[in-house]
């Protein structure tokens, strides 16, 4: 048995030598040149058995050092410093073990969390971004106990008209405007949820719907209550876009091209048309140019009007076409300057006075009434359109049913500037101005276009036309960040507003000052603040009052919970 051991103590201390060199050991465990720890030990255990003698051990251990050195010369070590890791060498077939074992690995985790699992979604998927917003507000409209009770809804009386204007014949009131009393905490709300498509490198197209208390074109929100009913829906955008280099041509409905403020566009209002805009057109290191075109149907006449006629009439279509230019300046210290003129023509907009109709005899209508107005809010100087003839069998108390139509042309230049700069601890100010100019304003054509049949923003006492043919404001903003994409951002602003009564159209601009439309002037003021990134609070203070005419001041408190997505 003794010889047994002896002989497999031999062959492990032999095996041990011979493959001393191919071990890795660090330092420590070196006991030797060219042994390890256990081929020593496994020497010296020999030597105490008494299989080996000391010089036969020496000799062992002089094989192994020199094997060592032998091998080492044949695979030069690498240069090693202090700190460095040295890497074992991995043969190709574990490599590539480990790196199908990775891939596995990875691959299950993925379609675990349906990130990057292949042929999963349609093609269609990866072309589409989703978007949207909603917005909760509680908003309290307060009215002066001295504002007049007589302001007709001109808007409410085409809807429902045509209204009798004839005195001694008429048995009701024409609609009349809210204007003395409160209506506080109305909970209000609007959600938009659009889908944008890329068709290819240049084209894509959209599609929006947004609620709303009615079809009107400069407002989304949607008074909550009416017995806990369903809210409407309506189709808010469609369009497609064509983008070449700096051009975009864009057709549908969709969102306004022009450089403006809501003192004539309210930001709610969308425009149906065709319109092509351009930038990035550099006219030095800080500077260039953009601009846009466009061409937006506001009213086409009825095809079949008048229906109990053979005669029908001509085409009466209503066309807004604008131009504006303007120009970028980019500077070192984080600011910006903007400035842009604008054209707008709104072609055909004004009413017509018909030529002599003959109502009583149940004949045909006049033949101007498809001048009324789509929309309108209020303000704007209007005037009787139709030319009716009394009966001459009773004419006291011939009836009266009129409509009534703008009375002023609209051709409007508008300048807007703006001035964006960081300030202080990267505080960000803004200041903005915006002035509005009729060219098509004339007192003398309103008169003789509306035969003076005017029905409001008319002094009979000193027999003026009391309007006006400009409009402009002042907007300053200042906080951390002016548009609230992060935890914590804050802003505050303060603006004025001036606008005449004939000075733009009053169906197009902010429906919450001064409740929409123009003859109006006053501040506002207001801060916001970010909750999270999507996420913002805001309350806004407005206070107005009439620039002509009946008295009518309103205030209006809006404290609101935005979302976007």
């Amino acid at each position: 048995m003794n010889m047994k051991r002896n002989q497999w103590l031999l062959m492990l201390a032999v095996a041990a030598t011979l493959s001393g060199p191919a071990v890795a050991q660090t330092p420590a465990e070196t006991t030797a040149p060219g042994g390890n720890s256990t081929t020593v030990h496994l020497i010296r255990l020999l030597v105490e058995q008494g299989v080996i003698t000391d010089a036969q051990a020496n000799a062992l251990l002089r094989q192994a050092q020199q094997e060592a050195q032998a091998a080492s010369q044949r695979r030069p070590e690498p240069d090693v410093r202090e700190g460095d890791v040295r890497v074992p060498y991995i043969p190709e077939v574990v490599r590539d073990e480990i790196r199908e074992e990775v891939k596995e690995d990875v691959m299950a985790q993925a379609k675990a969390e349906n990130w990057a699992a292949p042929n999963t979604f349609p093609d269609w998927v990866s072309r589409v971004k989703v978007f949207g917003d909603v917005r909760v507000r509680n908003e309290s409209r307060f009215f002066s106990g001295d504002n007049s009770d007589e302001i007709i809804d001109f808007q409410k009386l085409n809807d429902d008209g045509p209204y009798d204007v004839n005195e001694d014949s008429v048995t009701y009131l024409p609609p009349l405007m809210n204007t003395r009393e409160d209506r506080e905490n109305l909970l209000r709300i609007r959600a938009r949820f659009g889908l944008e498509a890329a068709l290819s490198e240049n084209w894509s197209t959209g599609v929006r719907l947004a609620t709303g208390s009615s079809n009107g074109p400069v407002s989304t929100t949607q008074t909550l209550g009416g017995g806990l009913s369903k809210k409407d829906i309506w189709l808010d955008r469609a369009w497609i876009s064509w983008r070449p280099g700096n051009w975009n041509f864009t057709a549908g409905r969709a969102e306004n091209p022009f450089v403006s403020t809501d003192i004539l566009y309210s930001g709610d209002l969308n425009f149906d048309g065709v319109s092509a805009r351009f930038s990035g057109l550099s006219f030095s290191n800080s500077g260039s140019f953009f601009g846009t075109l466009g061409a937006f149907p506001l009213q086409y006449s009825d095809d079949d009007w008048p229906s109990n006629s053979r005669d029908k009439g001509k085409s009466e279509d209503r066309w807004l076409l604008g131009a504006q230019v303007g120009a970028n300046w980019e500077f070192k210290n984080q600011s910006r300057f903007q400035a842009a003129v604008a054209y707008y023509d709104f072609d055909n907009l004004r009413g017509q006075r018909s030529s002599e109709c003959f109502l009583y005899q149940v004949g045909p209508p006049c033949d101007t009434d498809w001048s009324v107005p789509a929309f309108m809010q209020k303000g704007n100087t209007v005037f009787l359109l139709r030319d009716i003839q009394l009966d001459p069998s009773d004419p006291a108390h011939t009836p009266l049913p009129q409509y009534v139509g703008l009375a002023s042309k609209f051709q409007l230049f508008d300048l807007n500037v703006r001035w964006d700069t960081t300030l202080f601890n990267g505080y960000k100010l803004q200041l903005a101005g915006n002035y509005i100019y009729n060219h098509g304003y004339s007192e003398q054509e309103m008169w003789r276009n509306a035969e003076g049949q005017l029905a409001n923003n008319f002094n009979v006492n000193t027999g003026e036309i009391e309007s006006g043919r400009d409009a402009w404001m002042v907007h300053v903003a200042f906080g951390s960040s002016l548009d609230l994409k992060r935890r914590g951002d804050w802003m505050t602003f303060l603006g004025y507003k001036y606008i005449k009564p004939d000075a733009l159209p009053d169906a197009y601009n902010d429906s919450s000052f001064h409740l929409g439309g123009t003859n109006a002037k006053g501040y506002y003021l207001g801060a916001a603040y970010a909750l999270n990134e999507r996420l913002y609070f805001q309350g806004r203070w407005m206070s107005s009052e009439e620039v002509y005419g009946p008295p009518l001041s309103i205030d209006i408190l809006q404290l609101e919970l935005n979302a976007r997505f």
